[in-house]
Order: structure tokens, then C-alpha cells, then sequence
């Protein structure tokens, strides 16, 4: 199997192509791969397979070996992939991904080589019982969650994958190692949830860390940083259009007033190739 190892803002991947459909061991398979001791290393094992509605398929398989419907770093690694191995011309192409659907990537490309993405990653989910959680409401905003004595309030958004958005002090230092497993799997949350701690600088500008479902602590989280600027807005505290600073590097996040979709600009880099 050869495989190219990428990564957007230091959350990474081993991108696999050439597969017709998703192996039945590609569970195991990311279990054993992404260990950072005994295997590749990787957040996740992600495979670029033919599709009948998009110009790819892009399936994701978490470093514990769930699925994830979407990521939003993976997708820009998947865009450039293509594109620089020649798989495609296309400066703008569709990508079909498992829980948001078909998406528009754009692409920057310098001396032919893509330095830049840009993803339509749709319309949020705001309501309650289609992110999921378990409150019936049409939007999840500032909602009460207590875990081992301690509140939160959190805001609920999925971009086709489940967030729980959470405003902290000093999301840089906030203990992720703690009280990340423990939100992540809170009974709020029937198909257990990611979690962004979030600090907002100014109308443009918010710090964000990340505890992603099935990965741990990552780097950086594409669709985290869609789901930080949606609920920043919903909770009165950015414009629709900021800057999302993770711990491996910035995004670029508008939540447009025009068509409602969420669009996420920034890289992807190749780290190496190899075989096994």
C-alpha cells in the first residue's frame, strides 16, 4: 500500500489512493497505522476513492478507528492531493464526504502546486437533536453541561460532524487532557461529540483548542474552527468573518449572510511518501 503522509495546521493524515471502495479492515488498519510508536502516526487514515456524484470520495477513519462524517483539515490535504498528483486540472472541484455531503473546494496554485484551499463546508446544524444532542430545541446556545462538579455553558454545532463549543479564559492553557474525554462522551451527546475551547480576542480573532472525537488532543480542527465562528455569532461575541488561531496555525472562517454556508481557508502540506 503507498500512502502520502499530509497535514493541515499540524492535524494529520495518512492519505491513501487507488482503493475502489473502503476496506472491510480499514478500522484496524487506522488503529495500527496512526500509532505514533509502533506505525506511521497519524490523527486519522483517510482514503480518496472514486465517486458518482462528486469528482472524489473522501472517507475518514480516526486514529481509534471510528468514522468521521467530515474534517475540514483532511479535505484540504485530500484537494491538494489530487490536484498535484495530477488526478485532476480542476482549480475547482467537488468532493463527496460521508456526513456533509458533496462539497466545492477552491484552489490556489502557484507554479503548480497548490499552496492554498478554500472549502464551501455548507450550512451549519443548529438544531438540537440533528447535531446531535439530546435537548429539543432549535438552537443550542449558552446551554448548562455539568461534569465532575464543574459548569460550562455550551453552544451546539455540527458541520456535518458534532461540536460542543465552549468560552474559557485562556483556551491555550486550558487542561484538555482533563475535562476534553470527559465532554466528549457527557450523555448530552448520543454519538459522543468534539470540543472546542474557545477564547475570543476581539470581533475577528479567537484562540481555539481542540478535543476531536475519536483522536485526542490535535493540532488543529477545520471543522472546529467552523463551528467557533458559527457559535461566536450566535452568541454575540465576533463578526461573521474571523480569524480561528489553533495550536498548529490559523484559519480563515466567514459564516456568509448570503447562502448561510460556513467557508474555511487555509493550507495543507505533504510531510513524506512511502510503502508498506
Amino acid at each position: 500500500m503507498d500512502f502520502t503522509k499530509m497535514h493541515g495546521l499540524g492535524n494529520d493524515f495518512i492519505i491513501v489512493h487507488g482503493e475502489q471502495a473502503l476496506p472491510g479492515n480499514a478500522s484496524e488498519l487506522a488503529v495500527t497505522l496512526c500509532n505514533r510508536f509502533f506505525g506511521i502516526g497519524a490523527d486519522g487514515l483517510v482514503y480518496i476513492l472514486p465517486s458518482e456524484q462528486a469528482d472524489f470520495r473522501m472517507r475518514i477513519i480516526n486514529s481509534d478507528g471510528s468514522e468521521a462524517e467530515q474534517c475540514g483539515n483532511a479535505i484540504r490535504c485530500v484537494a491538494k492531493y489530487v490536484y498535484d498528483n495530477g488526478l485532476t486540472a480542476k482549480e475547482e472541484l467537488t468532493i463527496e464526504t460521508l456526513g456533509a455531503g458533496v462539497q466545492k473546494v477552491q484552489l490556489t496554485v502557484e507554479k503548480g502546486t497548490v499552496t492554498r484551499v478554500r472549502v464551501d463546508m455548507g450550512a451549519p446544524i443548529l438544531a438540537g437533536l440533528k447535531v446531535p444532542t439530546t435537548i429539543d430545541a432549535e438552537q443550542v446556545v449558552a446551554h448548562p453541561i455539568e461534569v465532575d462538579g464543574r459548569e460550562f455553558a455550551f453552544t451546539a454545532v455540527s458541520m456535518g460532524n458534532p461540536h460542543c463549543v465552549i468560552y474559557v479564559d485562556n483556551a491555550k492553557e486550558f487542561d484538555l487532557a482533563v475535562w476534553g474525554p470527559k465532554l466528549e462522551t457527557h450523555p448530552l451527546f448520543p454519538r459522543k461529540v468534539n470540543v472546542e475551547f474557545v477564547t475570543v480576542n476581539s470581533r475577528t480573532h479567537t484562540d481555539m483548542r481542540v478535543w476531536e472525537r475519536g483522536a485526542g488532543p490535535t493540532l488543529a480542527c477545520g471543522t472546529g474552527a467552523c463551528a467557533t465562528v458559527v457559535s461566536s455569532v450566535l452568541n454575540g461575541l465576533t463578526d461573521r468573518k474571523a480569524t480561528v488561531s489553533l495550536k498548529g496555525g490559523d484559519l480563515l472562517i466567514e459564516w456568509s449572510g448570503e447562502d448561510n454556508h460556513v467557508y474555511m481557508s487555509g493550507p495543507a502540506s505533504v510531510v513524506f511518501r512511502g510503502s508498506l
